[in-house]
């Protein structure tokens, strides 16, 4: 499968690493705004050919599928382009930051028949498959989800330290991770959303922190707590809490509510959530199927996050 990568940045280099892994996968280039910021990341793995120019990489016949790792506000429409021009597509999370935008690139996919997949990393990651193994078997039933993700992030830099040109969003790209892994464990619809956010950046213009609630059509709740305001460890943390054993999942590592390790060798073919990732969404392209976290099976996300954005854009009204 020969792809092009487009977006220079942290997360262009993660997947870098985990396509290095795949016998199937082939990076024919590298794409960003800078084609000397292309050639700096393609350098590191080999790759000759780069560009600057996504329109002309569309355009070309030795490429099957792109991977988006761009900034935020472009995902929906790259993700539009890339269909239109009959190349399969993998978008980083977020795949829209608004509702009409994700509605759109869905109808783009129904449209296309491509594969167009969302990079909901958590769908894959070892610690959360593990999790979802035990509640498939019935071994355990999901009662409630406290999810807390923190960041100390007071500049606009990017996950390695380096300035962005857009700013990052706690609801629409943090948020969404663990919306959609609540539903995907939970196996059942969100009926009831509220949210609270914190006063905004004067210079960045988001929230530095929220909070959200959610309730499922069976009942489990998700208790949700993100800020860019915390001074510690960044990460996201998931607490499942089940009928029958409570466990925290911290990427790609795995404990019991007493801070046991959990073995997850076997679980997958890999450690690495991204990786694993990519093999889906290659597996998926040869196989002519719909991938886990496709942007239809990601889809009611963005409807839980839209709903949310609406209620908060009231809330600054009353303010």
């Amino acid at each position: 499968m020969r792809i092009a990568l487009v977006g220079a940045g942290a997360f262009g280099e993660k997947h870098l690493n985990g396509l290095k892994n795949v016998s199937d996968a082939e990076v024919v280039t590298v794409v960003s705004a800078s084609e000397d910021e292309s050639r700096k990341l393609a350098s590191q793995f080999g790759i000759d050919d780069v560009s600057d120019s996504y329109e002309k990489t569309l355009r070309r016949d030795d490429i099957d599928a792109v991977i988006l790792t761009t900034p935020t506000p472009m995902h929906a429409r790259q993700a539009i382009q890339a269909m239109d021009a009959g190349k399969h597509v993998e978008v980083e999370i977020p795949v829209a930051d608004s509702w009409d935008d994700a509605q759109a690139v869905l109808a783009k996919q129904k449209e296309t028949g491509l594969v167009c997949m969302v990079g909901h990393t958590r769908r894959f990651n070892p610690s959360h498959q593990w999790v979802k193994q035990r509640i498939e078997s019935g071994e355990l039933t999901l009662q409630a989800m406290d999810v807390e993700t923190f960041f100390f992030r007071r500049k606009n830099i990017n996950a390695k330290g380096e300035p962005r040109s857009w700013t990052d969003h706690l609801l629409w790209h943090h948020a969404a991770h663990t919306i959609d892994i609540f539903q995907y464990m939970t196996g059942s619809k969100v009926i009831r959303a509220n949210a609270l956010q914190g006063p905004k950046h004067p210079e960045l213009g988001i929230a530095m922190d929220m909070s959200i609630q959610l309730k499922t059509e069976a009942g489990q709740i998700l208790t949700l707590a993100l800020s860019f305001n915390n001074n510690g460890p960044l990460g996201t943390f998931f607490r499942y809490i089940g009928d029958n054993g409570t466990y925290i999942a911290r990427y790609d590592d795995l404990v019991d509510g007493y801070e046991k390790p959990i073995d997850l060798s076997g679980v997958a073919e890999s450690d690495n959530g991204i990786e694993l990732q990519d093999r889906e969404f290659i597996a998926a392209i040869k196989e002519g199927r719909e991938p886990n976290s496709s942007v239809q099976a990601v889809f009611d996300c963005y409807r839980v996050l839209g709903e949310l954005a609406a209620d908060l854009d009231q809330q600054d009204g009353w303010s």
